[in-house]
């Protein structure tokens, strides 16, 4: 059983929004988006497994922790869902958008793992195992745009994690599956060609200074997904750009079950959040 953050603010009717974090992070990141958003839809942020309170989850690759996030929103009943997920949350739900499709009612990826082959493993071990705040500053101020100033609550909210038993054990394993080489400067790829076929609107949002996976990654993805590029962001963008992030979350499911993924890739690509040139 995965943990789960919920926050409903009496929005119980309309189709609920389930959010993913990234690598070593943990469901109390989305807190401050998901608060504001639960004004308008039921709101769910869960851990994945081998992260916060999802540890006794286990630990494993793609396919069993797309199946964990499945299984867990199909046990509480919830068939149907709007789903955003950042980095490696990024990659699960693509992943679970093209196994069942069916379910869902759009498609937010943030900075997503699996869209090309290079990554900054370095970044994520020193991420993964900083042991106390300065090391955990440091850390994240690598993994952020040059001019965002980090949150101390939020340094603090990781390193907690951190402490869990077992925490650093799960990371060092996830991280194995991950990183596809020993220097760790390659991942696995997933068929982003497939999105093409997906039948809710799809949207990527990158930062065009992400120094743990280049924003170039999203440059050949099929027309029908919408992507924006959020000029001088770095890697972190719920933490770096929130409103921009809930501004992108609130279009497209405005837009869900309107218009067609293709004329949604199409409106989103004249209003983009943000242009700028990418990083390689």
């Amino acid at each position: 059983m995965l943990h789960c953050e919920t926050w409903s603010g009496g929005a119980g009717g309309e189709i609920p929004l389930v959010l993913l974090h990234g690598f070593g992070g943990c469901s109390a990141l989305w807190c401050p988006l998901a608060a504001t958003l639960a004004t308008e839809r039921p709101v769910l942020a869960l851990d994945l497994p081998g992260h916060g309170g999802s540890i006794p989850a286990g630990t494993g690759g793609a396919g069993f922790m797309a199946k964990a996030i499945a299984s867990v929103l199909k046990e509480r009943g919830i068939d149907r869902f709007h789903l955003a997920g950042h980095s490696m949350g990024g990659a699960m739900a693509a992943l679970l958008a093209l196994r069942q499709p069916e379910r869902l009612a759009s498609l937010t990826l943030l900075a997503p793992g699996g869209f090309g082959p290079h990554i900054n493993g370095a970044a994520l071990r020193r991420y993964a195992f900083a042991e106390d705040v300065a090391q955990m500053a440091k850390a994240l101020g690598s993994m952020c745009g040059p001019d965002h100033g980090l949150d101390n609550r939020q340094v603090q909210a990781v390193l907690d994690a951190r402490r869990l038993p077992g925490a650093r054990e799960a990371l060092a394993k996830i991280l194995k599956v991950i990183l596809a080489d020993p220097e760790g400067r390659t991942q696995g790829v997933l068929p982003t060609e497939d999105l093409a076929r997906l039948p809710m609107p799809v949207q990527v949002l990158w930062g065009t200074a992400d120094p743990i996976l280049p924003a170039g990654q999203a440059d050949d993805l099929p027309p029908t997904v919408a992507v924006r590029r959020l000029a001088g962001a770095g890697h972190m963008l719920v933490e770096e750009r929130p409103e921009e992030v809930m501004q992108a979350l609130r279009g497209i499911i405005a837009a869900a079950d309107q218009i067609s993924p293709a004329a949604f890739a199409a409106i989103s690509s004249r209003e983009a959040v943000e242009e700028g040139p990418t990083t390689t």
